[in-house]
């Protein structure tokens, strides 16, 4: 079943004291609606308004009296409205700005009606002559299917019982590895997935995806400001799949001739929509980590597997033993900000990486990771723990003795020294048990202070 984890979020959210309208934030198509419809059958009575269709969207506006309003929702849908246990949803919210602003008062004169919101683009929609509601709604974000989440859909119940297991028995690595691979291929979009679950056929595939971006360049159309906004953006979302895995500049992107600033703006309409990730580098090693904005961002796409598809590498792909071996390793460095991505529900959820830049030299570790209150570097690499230069200098400043790299091999421990001769364990996790990062962070500080 997808979006199991969300299911999760939204029963938490149903069962909270202090409940307030929920936005569900999220790109097209990654299964906002689908994460509903589940969720919808704890509930006695469910309505759904879809503010793409004209006859849903007219109901907000002809009836500015929220009262009024729902007794005209009940009625139009057939539902009773002395029925408490009542789910309320309304898609493609960004379709009707008065229905933005009514989330306001549905949450001051009908709080026993659990309302839900989604919608693509949706910040894009805010300008100075729209009030949206701050402090009476809450937000989660919905992303691509995460690893788990594509085994719970192929029905791989052996496999997720293993993963449950810390630590991981070794026999097990080489299948659960392949179908990483699998995921690694396809992405996580949800009809992608289903549709290679139901068929196992990578070349029928190709329209889905062809037409995943399309929908994406048409949305810029429908809601950027004028025609120079259109073809700026959609210069932003051709360049960024090729720019993908990369620290990029504003100025000149994807080869082009704008500045900083009109294509500052451009990428962040994308980020804003959740097309795109502008993460962050900091060079601190300890709490608070605070990414510093003035540093060149590399660039996250919404999704691996689109990213195979518009440069070309899906081929290379097919049973490919070391994800650390395509595409100059962008593609498994890419593959792990996803996954740490997933497993955060939050809208101010973040992922960053640490940089030293000096005249001299420039060292990378590819993620931070947050541990109680250490900072946890997390390296992308294949081959020996010798070449590890750039997290063999974050250690030499951190505060603690634990590192993280994510790779194709078993689960191991190693001890390490650096050049300046501070001792350290590497924990080497398997990219599969990314999604268990937090229990085999608890495992690994135990086996290290035995």
């Amino acid at each position: 079943m997808f979006k199991r984890d969300i299911i999760h979020e939204l029963e938490n959210w149903r069962l909270s004291s202090n409940r307030k309208p929920l936005i569900l934030r999220g790109a097209r198509q990654v299964g906002k609606t689908t994460a509903v419809n589940i969720f919808a059958e704890q509930f006695e009575q469910y309505i759904y308004l879809n503010l793409e269709r004209s006859e849903d969207r007219e109901i907000f506006e002809k009836y500015p009296n929220t009262e009024d309003l729902i007794q005209a929702i009940f009625l139009i849908k057939n539902k009773q409205r002395k029925i408490k246990n009542t789910l309320l949803f309304i898609d493609e919210i960004q379709e009707a700005p008065s229905a933005i602003a009514q989330l306001r008062y549905f949450y001051e004169q009908a709080p026993d009606i659990f309302i839900l919101a989604a919608g693509s683009l949706l910040e894009t929609l805010f300008d100075k002559s729209i009030r949206f509601p701050v402090g009476r709604v809450e937000y989660r974000v919905i992303r691509p299917v995460s690893f788990i989440e594509f085994l719970e859909a192929s029905q791989e119940n052996t496999v997720l019982e293993l993963l449950n297991t810390t630590p991981i028995p070794a026999y097990a690595h080489d299948k659960i590895l392949k179908l990483f691979n699998t995921y690694a291929l396809l992405g996580g979009m949800p009809e992608i997935i289903e549709n290679y679950i139901k068929n196992h056929d990578l070349t029928s595939l190709k329209q889905i995806y062809e037409s995943l971006l399309i929908s994406y360049m048409d949305d810029v159309e429908k809601y950027a400001r004028n025609s120079t906004q259109v073809q700026l953006i959609r210069h932003a979302i051709r360049s960024a799949f090729d720019e993908a895995g990369k620290r990029i500049r504003f100025h000149g992107f994807g080869s082009s001739n704008y500045g900083s600033r009109e294509m500052g703006e451009g990428l962040r309409i994308l980020e804003k929509a959740m097309l795109i990730k502008l993460v962050y580098p900091t060079t601190g090693t300890e709490n608070p980590i605070v990414p510093n904005k003035r540093k060149s961002p590399r660039l996250q796409v919404l999704d691996t597997g689109l990213l195979n598809y518009f440069v070309g590498i899906q081929q290379e792909l097919i049973g490919i033993k070391d994800l650390s071996d395509s595409y100059r390793g962008i593609i498994a460095e890419h593959l792990v900000g996803q996954e740490l991505l997933a497993k955060e529900y939050n809208i101010l959820s973040d992922i960053i990486f640490w940089i030293r830049e000096k005249k001299t030299s420039t060292a990378e570790v590819d993620y931070l990771y947050k541990f109680k209150n250490f900072i946890i570097p997390i390296e992308v690499k294949s081959g020996a723990t010798g070449k590890l230069k750039s997290l063999h200098l974050f250690m030499d400043l951190a505060n603690h003795n634990m590192a993280i790299r994510i790779y194709s091999g078993n689960l191991t421990i190693d001890k390490v020294i650096t050049h300046q001769n501070k001792e350290y364990y590497l924990l080497n996790l398997p990219y599969y048990l990314l999604s268990k990062l937090d229990n085999y962070l608890i495992w690994f500080e135990k086996e290290i202070s035995q």
